[in-house]
């Protein structure tokens, strides 16, 4: 379905019980909703799940210029509005997890709780340069010649060797997503500053790090759970960026647990 929200018309999917408790789900960089598939199949049995592609991926509108997290947590935020929800748990992954921090940050009436998955609250040069390499790239040439150095970086060589089926998703995924969103969301990653502001969320927040994830250190949300008071931390071994397909049944494992303890 698509609903409109903030000003763009947001690719959206809802599945689970009507009165049910309210679980949204935000995607990573270059993905769009279906990298939850996994996760909606199990949690949808007890939660009525929002699923939606940001802005400038999949389905959504990809509206040209650079984004930031505020941009992006009052699109969640909107979203929220435009289906009723009053307050829900938000889990996000990378970029995701980036927007689950802004809601938490200027929107918490809207949270009961928030997953924070393969995140980092700031940014490093090596990164701005990585990225602005990458936007450049995806102008010229398009998202194809991005693809296998992503899958390289978001799963571990042992995954890489078994060849799942689900990476050719993944491939397409990131193969379709327009320039345009990759760009505008890229910059947001670029310019992440939350680490200084951490200790200002005051829900319950569940942290899941990946422990060969290069792109979003463990080292790095160790450190981010000890800056927010009660957080709770789960490290994935074997698991690197998209810690939710290469570990799926330890992640939903994980969530379930999470959430139950929120009843």
């Amino acid at each position: 379905m698509n609903t409109e929200a903030n000003g763009l018309s947001f690719n959206c999917r809802i599945d689970g019980p009507d009165g049910a408790p309210w679980l949204m789900l935000s995607n990573s960089l270059a993905t769009n909703l279906s990298m939850w598939d996994r996760q909606t199949a199990v949690l949808s049995e007890h939660y009525r799940v929002l699923r939606y592609d940001q802005r400038g991926h999949g389905e959504s509108d990809a509206p040209p210029g650079n984004y930031d997290f505020d941009l992006l947590a009052d699109d969640a935020a909107a979203l929220m509005q435009a289906h009723g929800i009053d307050a829900c748990h938000f889990i996000g992954l990378s970029m995701g997890g980036m927007t689950a921090m802004g809601l938490g940050l200027n929107h918490p009436e809207r949270l009961l709780s928030v997953t924070i998955a393969n995140f980092r609250a700031d940014t490093t040069q090596e990164l701005r340069d990585m990225f602005d390499g990458r936007i450049a790239l995806s102008f010229d040439e398009g998202m194809a010649p991005l693809v296998e150095t992503t899958i390289a970086r978001w799963f571990t060589e042992r995954l890489s060797d078994t060849a799942p089926a689900f990476l050719d998703d993944v491939r397409e995924m990131v193969r379709t997503t327009p320039p345009e969103g990759y760009a505008g969301c890229a910059r947001a990653v670029q310019h992440v500053d939350y680490m200084a502001r951490l200790g200002r969320i005051d829900k319950p927040v569940l942290l899941i790090a990946g422990a060969q994830d290069r792109a979003t250190p463990a080292d790095g949300m160790r450190a981010m759970q000890a800056a927010i008071s009660g957080a709770q931390y789960i490290e994935l071994d074997p698991a690197s960026h998209l810690s939710n397909l290469e570990q799926s049944e330890a992640f939903t494992a994980a969530l379930q647990e999470f959430l139950a303890a929120q009843r």
